[in-house]
Order: structure tokens, then C-alpha cells, then sequence
């Protein structure tokens, strides 16, 4: 009785974290338990638990080889814990939620609304509904795809689809994690396998309102031909793509007379592709990093800080926020006040909370780096 009162004083954010952190703690248990594990393969609790952190905050981080540590049991389990990082433990609490036939109430709703920041409450329901259908029917075409591709690698097919399953999921959710021990870079010069990887990349990282947008666009009625793309979807996706052309452009230009000094056209451009696209919040690679110049490590490191889109799979302070922070000192320059753009005016209020986002992430990083050195 005493728990169920003090849940019910806990604020949304709060009740948030403290789902996360026994989400980890699940995780942690799972990944621990000998099914999970390769025959005479131990993983000790420090690693397990640091594995789960990584997958459920779908990071990418690994201290233990995955492919010489966890058994197709324990493959599964780590596809089913990103999930929990990629799409979110209220969208999949409020499935079960729906499953079970459970009224969503005023009190679920705000921490649906906490989880996935929007900002109302109608409509938070269906948007979690359209969330979860769209995300794993992406991930099943791009495990289908993938699969029937890894035939050329794999003589058993049970093999082949479940490093494409595993790959898509991973990629969907942009968790990082890899089943080769060597991430993409054993498919290095495989196009096709690299395209499919970028594609399931930004499908999880440009926002899930902007898939349901362009969703409604392409199943549009004919009746209505006045659909209209809503501010936060141009903003995001012309943001989302210039990153991409100018993280391409200067991986390019920084690594060409380096590591791209003996490398054909077709092979510089689709390492600086997929790194471009990899680096902002996928977490895997076509290369070992470390043959990058300092100065591509940095740049690099500006790609992730900026990160994936809001309300997505993925991390940074958003697209949005740099999106914003680069109006802001636009318009500053040239002696304006307001920020204007697709016609539409940004409130005061989302400057100043870009602007906060963007100097709180940078003290931290900093912070960070200083702790670490």
C-alpha cells in the first residue's frame, strides 16, 4: 500500500527512469541466464549489466565480443532489449496494455506523453499504435531483404535470416550491436547490404512523426488534396538530410588524401556515406575508426553529438535543436528577434530550450572528457 502511494506521488519523468532502470535490471537477468550464454562461455554480472545499459539506451557499446559470447537464445533476447531503447517501454507497455484489454488512463497517458515528449494528450494511444506497427513492419522487410541476401554468405538459411533479422533490428533501432564480431566491415564492399543498412538507419532515426506523416501522404485519400507537411517534419527532414550530404562531403574531403588516398571513387563515397549516416546515431561501421585522422575523429564527434531526429529511435540533442541553434544565430546576426521559416514563426520558448539543451550536453561532454582523460 505504502509503494502503491509513493508511485503515485512520483512525477511522470520520475516514474520514466525508474522504468528504464528495472528495464536494465530485466535485461541484466536475461542476458545472465546460461541459455543465453555459448557453451562454456561466463559472463560476469559488471559485463551483463553493462551489455543491457548499452542496449536498452540502444548506445552500441560493447565490452564482450557478441558473437563469441550469447547463443541464438541469447541473440533474441538482446533483439528484444533493444526494443525497449528503440521504441520505447510505453510503446510496448501500451501494447500490452492494449493486449490485455487494460484502460489507458489520464495517469498512463501523461507518461506516454513524458516518454515520447510530446506535449498532447489527445491522440497519444493511436500515435503509439501507428509507432509499433510501422517499426516492426520495417524491421521484418528489412530482415526478409536481408535475409534472402545473406544467402550468398551463409550455407544454412537458418543462419542467413537470422544475421538479417539481427541486422535489421539493430540498424531499426539503431542499437549498433553486430553478430560478426566485426560490425558491417566485413560487408565492406557490399553495396547492397550497406544501402539496406542506411535505409533501415534513417527510417529509425528521422522521428516516428515524420514516418506517420509521410505515411498519411502516400495513403492519402483522393479527396484530399490539401495535405500538408507540419513544420516539425520539414525542419527535421531537410535538417536530417543536409546532415547527411555534409557529413559525407567532409569525411570525403578530410580523409581523401589519407585513408581514401588508394581507394576507388565508388569505394571513398559509400564509406563516407554510410559513416555519415552510421556515425550521427547507428553505431556501426564499414572501417576500424581508429585509421581516421584527429581531424576526422573530431568532425565525427560533432556528427554524433548532433545525433538522430526527436521522437525517434535514436540519440544527441536532435536534429531540431541544431536546426534551431543555427537559426538563432542567423537571425541574431542580422538584428532579428523573431525566427521565421516555411512561412511559420518559432516560439521564444523552443530557442531557449534549444539553446539550453545544446550548452547542458556540450558542459557535459566536456565535463566528461576531462573525467576520462
Amino acid at each position: 500500500m505504502n509503494m502503491r502511494k509513493l508511485l503515485n506521488n512520483l512525477t511522470p519523468a520520475q516514474l520514466i527512469v525508474i522504468y528504464y532502470l528495472l528495464a536494465m535490471s530485466v535485461s541484466t537477468a536475461l542476458l545472465s541466464l546460461p541459455v543465453a550464454l555459448k557453451p562454456g562461455v561466463e559472463l560476469s554480472f559488471m559485463d551483463a549489466l553493462f551489455t543491457a545499459a548499452s542496449a536498452v539506451s540502444v548506445t552500441g557499446l560493447t565490452v564482450i565480443d557478441i558473437s563469441e559470447t550469447f547463443s541464438v537464445t541469447g541473440n533474441f533476447i538482446l533483439m528484444f532489449v533493444l526494443q525497449f531503447g528503440g521504441i520505447g517501454i510505453m510503446t510496448l507497455g501500451t501494447f500490452l496494455w492494449l493486449l490485455f484489454k487494460k484502460k489507458i488512463g489520464f495517469k498512463e497517458r501523461r507518461l506516454i506523453m513524458a516518454d515520447q515528449n510530446q506535449v498532447h494528450l489527445s491522440g497519444l494511444v493511436s500515435l503509439l499504435k501507428q509507432v509499433l506497427i510501422l517499426i516492426l513492419v520495417i524491421e521484418l522487410v528489412g530482415a526478409l531483404v536481408l535475409g534472402i541476401h545473406m544467402l550468398k554468405y551463409f550455407d544454412h538459411p537458418g543462419e542467413a535470416f537470422l544475421h538479417g533479422l539481427f541486422m535489421s533490428v539493430s540498424a531499426t533501432t539503431n542499437g549498433g550491436f553486430d553478430i560478426t564480431g566485426r560490425s558491417l566491415q566485413p560487408y565492406a564492399h557490399d553495396y547492397f547490404i550497406q544501402f539496406m543498412n542506411i535505409l533501415l538507419i534513417i527510417l529509425g532515426a528521422i522521428g516516428f512523426p515524420v514516418l506517420i506523416e509521410v505515411k498519411r501522404f502516400l495513403f492519402r485519400k483522393p479527396s484530399d488534396q490539401k495535405f500538408r507537411f507540419s513544420l516539425f517534419a520539414k525542419l527535421t527532414s531537410i535538417t536530417f538530410l543536409a546532415l547527411i550530404v555534409v557529413g559525407t562531403i567532409g569525411l570525403f574531403a578530410l580523409e581523401y588524401q589519407y585513408f581514401f588516398a588508394d581507394k576507388s571513387w565508388h569505394e571513398s563515397f559509400f564509406y563516407s556515406l554510410f559513416q555519415s549516416v552510421s556515425t550521427r546515431s547507428g553505431g556501426v561501421s564499414t572501417v576500424d575508426v581508429s585509421v581516421f585522422s584527429e581531424s576526422t575523429l573530431l568532425f565525427m564527434s560533432g556528427l554524433m553529438f548532433i545525433g538522430a531526429s526527436p521522437s525517434s529511435v535514436g540519440g544527441g540533442i536532435r536534429t531540431t535543436t541544431f536546426a534551431i541553434n543555427v537559426l538563432f544565430l542567423y537571425y541574431f546576426a542580422r538584428g532579428k528577434k523573431t525566427i521565421n521559416i516555411f512561412q511559420r514563426e518559432i516560439c521564444e520558448e523552443d530557442v531557449t530550450r534549444a539553446n539550453a539543451v545544446t550548452l547542458l550536453a556540450f558542459l557535459l561532454c566536456t565535463a566528461s572528457t576531462f573525467i576520462l582523460s
